[in-house]
């Protein structure tokens, strides 16, 4: 699964630090969700949707759906 937090964060202009702050996780947590390497608990990626204001199916994408991914960060020129 992929996401789109880092795109949102960035939109938010936001530190990893201080999304965290917001959302009561560590900015660990945050960096590993930002880099596919942890998936957020239903109750953590409902609380960043509703923090961002979008879907969670917006934030969180299926495999099939990588292509969206792409075009939103180079968009935004991210990694």
């Amino acid at each position: 699964m992929r996401n789109l937090v880092k795109v949102e964060r960035a939109r938010f202009n936001l530190t990893q630090a201080q999304l965290a702050e917001k959302l009561n996780v560590s900015r660990q947590t945050i960096h590993a969700i930002e880099k596919n390497k942890f998936n957020p608990s239903v109750y953590l990626a409902l609380k960043m949707a509703n923090f961002f204001n979008v879907t969670v199916e917006y934030l969180f994408i299926i495999e099939e759906e990588e292509n969206r991914v792409l075009a939103l960060k180079m968009q935004f020129k991210m990694d």
